[in-house]
This record gives C-alpha cells, sequence and structure tokens, in this order.
C-alpha cells in the first residue's frame, strides 16, 4: 500500500543509550528530505520531552517539538481532559511534567516507568488507592528495554504486579493502545492504513499499529530477538535488518 506518513519508534530504532545506531542518523535524515510527515513516538518515560529533544539534538538530528509524541504527553492529555488528581508513580525526571496537576487528593494512580523510585512504600501506596477504588492508568505496558550495559526492566512487570494484587485492570495510555498511535498521526493527511510504524518492540510498536489500522515494519535491532517473529500477529509485517533497510521499503 502507499505511505504517506512515517512513525518511528526511537530508543532500539535510532539509538540506545547515548549512542545512534550505525547507519541510523543517515536514514532519518533522508527519510526527512522525502517530504513525507514523521513523528518520532516513544514510551520512553524517564526522560520529559525537552530532554529527549535535547539527546536527539546531541546526535544531529532536527526534531521540532511537534513531531516527538511520547506517552507523558499522551498521560498529560488524558489527565487534563479528565480532571483528574492522579498519585504519580514515576520517575524523578518526569514529575515537572505534571506540576500543574493537584496531585493531592488522589483519585487515580499513574504509572510510568519509575526506576528507582519503585519501592515498597510507593508501589504499596498505590495498591491501596487501587484497592480502595481508584482507577489505574499506565503510560506503556513494556516488558523490558536495551540500554548500553544489556536489557533493564521497564514498567509493564510493575504493572501487571498492582494488577495481580489489586484486581484493577490498567487503561494503557501509551503503545500499544490504539488511541496512542491515531492521537499521533491525526495531523497527518491520510488515513491510518497509509501510515507505516517502524519499531523495534513486537507488541508495543507492531502489534499495537496494526491494531490502529497502520502499517508496520518490525526492525532487528535494539529489543529485538530472534523468537519475536513468532509473535506478529498481521502477516502483511515486513522485517528489516534495520533502520536503513526499512527507509530504503519505504521510500520506494
Amino acid at each position: 500500500m502507499m505511505i504517506k506518513g512515517v512513525l518511528l519508534d526511537l530508543s532500539g530504532v535510532l539509538y540506545i543509550g547515548n549512542q545512534p545506531l550505525p547507519g541510523a542518523i543517515d536514514a532519518v535524515q533522508y527519510l526527512a528530505r522525502s517530504g513525507l510527515p514523521i513523528r518520532y513516538i516513544t514510551n520512553t518515560t524517564r526522560s520529559p520531552r525537552s530532554a529527549i529533544l535535547k539527546k536527539l539534538a546531541a546526535m544531529k538530528l532536527k526534531v521540532a517539538q511537534n513531531e516527538l509524541f511520547t506517552a507523558p504527553v499522551a498521560a498529560h492529555n488524558y489527565i487534563k481532559r479528565n480532571g483528574l488528581s492522579p498519585y504519580l508513580l514515576l520517575h524523578a525526571d518526569l514529575l515537572p511534567e505534571f506540576s500543574e496537576f493537584d496531585c493531592k487528593n488522589f483519585d487515580s494512580v499513574l504509572l510510568g516507568d519509575a526506576g528507582r523510585g519503585f519501592t515498597y512504600e510507593k508501589l504499596n501506596k498505590a495498591f491501596r488507592l487501587l484497592f480502595n477504588g481508584a482507577p489505574l492508568f499506565a503510560m506503556g505496558d513494556n516488558r523490558y528495554f536495551k540500554e548500553e550495559d544489556g536489557f533493564s526492566l521497564d514498567a509493564g512487570p510493575f504493572l501487571h504486579a498492582l494488577e495481580m494484587a489489586s484486581g484493577v485492570k490498567a487503561t494503557v495510555l501509551g503503545k500499544p493502545a490504539k488511541e496512542f498511535f491515531l492521537e499521533a498521526i491525526q495531523e497527518f493527511d491520510c488515513p491510518p492504513g497509509e501510515v507505516v510504524m517502524v519499531g523495534d518492540d513486537v507488541e508495543a510498536d507492531i502489534n499495537g499499529a496494526c491494531e490502529a489500522g497502520l502499517q508496520a515494519i518490525l526492525v532487528q535491532t535494539g529489543k529485538y530477538r530472534s523468537s519475536d517473529d513468532q509473535y506478529i500477529r498481521n502477516p502483511g509485517v515486513r522485517i528489516a535488518e534495520h533502520i536503513t533497510q526499512a527507509v530504503n521499503w519505504i521510500a520506494q
């Protein structure tokens, strides 16, 4: 099918840690020159949007603020629309992005990748709120991600622990939620079926995008493992060795 818009995942597709993957910068710059609208999307919840933009700029990737759509942005929009006052189980670096909300009289729980902030005390406070009827919202359901020194736990395992203990099912506001992808492409002048998602996470990136009606390309970098192929639910998904090959397919 024709491609008129592109969504690119960041970590594991363009870089790992602070190091760009081989050929990634040239591939993205080539794609940007094609004139196709691009949105850089991520479930990263340890860094505010300003820090991610700064990181991309240091890699010589000029990305405008409106081109970067993150799970925290989607969560912020949802909380504001619904007038919530959530208990924030988030990374300390991300808390300033939610400073406008009155998070004192808690009526819900919002969970991201809190890193070292996942203490027993904080998890137990969230559990008690949920056990007493508060709804649970999560920025993502990712199991793990790739850092420069190896794989690390993401928010998903902690999310499922709270779900199991409280009996409350979370509403996911980041990938793989259908609404996340559709919100990311709302300014594209084309239907979802003419947008392609490029990612390294078979569940959050690939299956999530396909559920939203997008096309998808799985890259064999970042958190990708050979066993992931069996979990692809859409036979139309293409598998690329790296971002350069994915971009070449898109350009064709």
